[in-house]
């Protein structure tokens, strides 16, 4: 059995600047200040309307994110509905195949729920977890080795399983994605990725979400 740390990756080819130039021509179409378009405006412009709470003018950019996490964090990805998803498959993913190492992977929940390991509590919880995981895996082999299939043998497999997700959506719903699953309340699995997110988001595509990282 694999344990890994979840983690992000941006796929999006579009840069900044071309973000920056295709929100602001939508947006000037509103005021017909087309004329008002030159160089460095774009970011002065989107801040204003993002402030004024217009940010319908956003979803004419998107941003597609790979996201490597367990299945039980996706379960509450794809409760958002104005996207789109490419996720891997437990149905055709036969974890006894060499690519896969031969081995399930499974994300390490010690981050998202900030264990610390020193600590009796937290690390005999870590170990009860590790147990499981260890079980999970040996009765998937089980039921391949007894002829089963990869779509039979998954409802063996736990939601700690790792999985790959690719999520698009545009601007306007990845900042109320961030709003609401790096909040509090949010489960911390999930509040850990939206981390990861927020930060990179922030650093590659700053004015569209540096309201969004000063909430924090």
């Amino acid at each position: 059995m694999i344990i890994k740390r979840p983690e992000i990756e941006i796929l999006s080819e579009t840069s900044y600047e071309e973000l920056l130039k295709k929100v602001e021509r939508a947006g000037r179409v509103c005021y017909k200040s087309e004329g008002n378009i030159k160089e460095g405006s774009a970011e002065t412009f989107i801040r204003g309307i993002l402030r004024r709470g217009h940010e319908s003018v956003v979803e004419h950019g998107s941003i597609s994110v790979r996201i490597v996490c367990d299945r039980g964090v996706t379960h509450e990805i794809v409760r958002h509905r104005i996207a789109s998803y490419s996720q891997e498959s437990t149905r055709y993913c036969n974890y006894a195949n060499e690519k896969f190492g031969s081995q399930i992977t499974c994300i390490d929940p010690a981050s998202g729920f900030k264990y610390d390991l020193s600590d009796e509590k937290d690390r005999r919880k870590y170990e009860i977890w590790k147990k499981a995981m260890g079980e999970a895996e040996r009765y998937y082999f089980d039921m391949l080795e007894a002829g089963a299939k990869p779509e039979e043998a998954r409802s063996i497999l736990p939601n700690s399983l790792k999985t790959e997700i690719v999520v698009t959506m545009d601007i306007r719903e990845w900042r109320h994605f961030i709003r609401l699953r790096g909040g509090k309340a949010a489960h911390p699995q999930i509040r850990e990725i939206t981390e990861m997110i927020l930060e990179e988001f922030s650093r590659r595509y700053p004015v569209f979400f540096e309201d969004l990282k000063s909430e924090e």
